[in-house]
């Protein structure tokens, strides 16, 4: 098992549900005055996406020991602080720019996912 990605994947995880809880309660008026509830959303569930996917990686990488099960963990950690930090920023401030770096969050999960799969497959 992988403690770092364990450790990381559980408080991405707890701080998904306190951002969703928050968004769907706290800031709820504020997220609806903007039009921004969605993205806040989106933001929140692929926060927890990638904490699940990082969580797998953590309990994964003690049975499948390819470098490509490491390296998913990694592309899913920064892909989940690029997407949905960008969608949380967005809602933030305003600034509909941080749209154009979510994509390359998106493609760093993707990554992620695809890499998990070949560590996976390609282990002994």
């Amino acid at each position: 098992m992988n403690k770092f990605f364990l450790q990381v994947g559980a408080i991405l995880a707890a701080l998904s549900v306190a951002l969703g809880a928050f968004g769907a309660h706290a800031f709820k008026a504020s997220l609806e005055a903007i039009g921004r509830t969605e993205t806040f959303e989106t933001a929140a569930r692929y926060q927890m996406y990638g904490a699940l996917g990082l969580l797998a990686v953590g309990i994964l990488s003690g049975t499948f020991k390819h470098a490509f099960v490491r390296y998913a963990g990694n592309a899913l950690l920064v892909g989940t602080i690029i997407f949905a930090g960008a969608l949380y920023m967005i809602c933030a401030t305003g600034v509909t720019m941080w749209g154009a770096v979510a994509p390359i969050g998106g493609t760093c999960l993707m990554v992620g996912w695809v890499l998990l799969a070949l560590g996976i497959t390609k282990s002994k």
